[in-house]
């Protein structure tokens, strides 16, 4: 079925708005997928924060012309589907490398980040970014380290000269 202007139009201002707030975008050729894989795939992809939509290829450049993946632009040929992070930066390259494994007929052809191009074979670096949650409690142990190491040192003086107390008492009680 065919789509007229105005749901083309409405078609563009999604993925663009999508597009604005995402933190990093991937797209994947799908050819020889069932319809009951891809919607495992959506499933997926709505439990973990990512927007996931095919669109023809030239409404995917309309929307994405003024975002930082305009960079995309010219990997848009074939059966694409788009994926949009948009809880942090790996959370679409998780869903896509999972799925891939699974699927040898989906291959991700481009990913975006932060208005760059990377390679494809960079999705498992991009999978394995940390998430905000993690990234935080990474920064807090960070942060906590030389606190407790300095604890732990200035804990140590009084220790030692009670265990050294303890061994001289022992040594008179032996004698």
């Amino acid at each position: 079925m065919a789509l007229n202007f105005a749901q083309k139009e409405a078609i563009v201002a999604e993925v663009a708005e999508v597009a604005k707030t995402a933190y990093s975008a991937i797209g994947a050729e799908y050819r020889g997928l069932t319809v009951g894989q891809l919607t495992k795939l959506r499933v997926e992809a709505r439990k973990s924060g990512v927007y996931v939509r095919v669109v023809k290829n030239t409404l995917a450049r309309r929307a994405l012309e003024e975002t930082d993946f305009a960079c995309m632009r010219d990997g848009l040929t074939g059966p694409m589907i788009l994926a949009f992070s948009q809880e942090d930066p790996g959370s679409a390259a998780r869903v896509f490398e999972a799925f891939a494994k699974e699927h040898d007929k989906f291959q991700v052809r481009l990913i975006a980040l932060s208005g760059k191009l990377l390679d494809p074979s960079e999705i498992g670096n991009l999978a394995k970014m940390p998430t905000y949650d993690q990234a935080i409690s990474m920064l807090m142990a960070t942060m906590k380290a030389p606190v407790q190491k300095l604890a732990a040192t200035i804990n140590e003086v009084p220790g030692k000269l009670v265990r050294t107390l303890a061994a001289v008492r022992d040594a008179k009680e032996a004698a």
